[in-house]
């Protein structure tokens, strides 16, 4: 019979999150706001040396307004969603509200982290911070569908997602989004093994596709590129379901950010 271990921990801060939100509420859970920086305290200042060596980093916080009593709910994404338990969620209510966050380090100025990326409000004490490794990364890692129930939020996931693969916002990086925002409501969870992905296009959107799509080339094969200077276009399979989408000419990043799907695409379903 395994025993209850009943020893207790003191963790001790390293610094804390400088940021304009107070409020959990007015966090995205994206984490879009680039006007936050992390405090490192004196006595740690070391333990900085050479960090903007890396690009990105993960920092642990202890999130300090949650709830430790809950442990099942919704997503926060979606409470239409059925309950999960919150070792199988990301929510920051959980028995320790350790929290797991990765950013774009901008600088290092001293003590303080100037970071974009990071979900936490002014005054989150900070655990503890590590690099971002190449080994870090799951290309197509199985996970379960959990679509947020905003259409604005769905299309800053698929956004943040996108611009992180492909490293710069552009017309093929806005065309691949909106093309991934109409197939998933068509077919569901676009990182299955079985819905096959075919671009016919810029390299820029075969990249931003391939990227949400989390498709590969073999092992399995679900996705094939043909370039071409003319037809923007993408097709979604999933077994006995299609959809074809080819992008209209013409239209500026603001308009692939925020016009309508018929506006923009020629939609043929199957």
């Amino acid at each position: 019979m395994t025993q209850k271990y009943e020893q207790e921990f003191t963790i001790k801060p390293v610094g804390i999150v400088h940021a304009e939100p107070s409020d959990p509420s007015e966090i995205s859970i994206y984490g879009l706001k680039k006007d936050s920086y992390i405090e490192i305290f004196p006595e740690y200042q070391q333990a900085l040396t050479r960090i903007e060596e890396n690009s990105h980093l993960w920092i642990l916080l202890w999130f300090h307004q949650a709830n430790r009593s809950m442990l099942k709910m919704s997503p926060g994404i979606n409470r239409n969603l059925p309950e999960y338990g919150v070792f199988s969620l990301r929510a920051p209510h959980r028995p320790n509200p350790i929290a797991l966050t990765h950013v774009y380090l901008e600088r290092c100025e001293g003590c303080n982290l100037y970071v974009s990326g990071l979900d936490a409000i002014d005054g989150t004490p900070v655990l503890d911070i590590k690099p971002y490794h190449e080994g870090d990364i799951i290309f197509e890692p199985r996970t379960p569908y959990m679509p947020p129930a905003r259409p604005a939020m769905r299309r800053d996931r698929f956004f943040k997602q996108a611009l992180e693969h492909h490293k710069e916002i552009c017309i093929g990086l806005w065309m691949g989004v909106r093309m991934a925002l109409v197939a998933e409501e068509f077919l569901g969870h676009l990182n299955r093994e079985d819905v096959l992905v075919e671009v016919t296009g810029s390299r820029c959107l075969a990249d931003v596709v391939q990227g949400l799509s989390r498709a590969r080339l073999a092992n399995p094969a679900r996705f094939s590129f043909q370039e071409s200077s003319t037809i923007q276009s993408s097709r979604w399979t999933k077994k006995d379901r299609r959809i074809e989408l080819t992008a209209r000419s013409g239209y500026s990043i603001d308009q692939w950010e925020n016009g309508q799907p018929e506006d923009l695409f020629i939609i043929q379903k199957d």
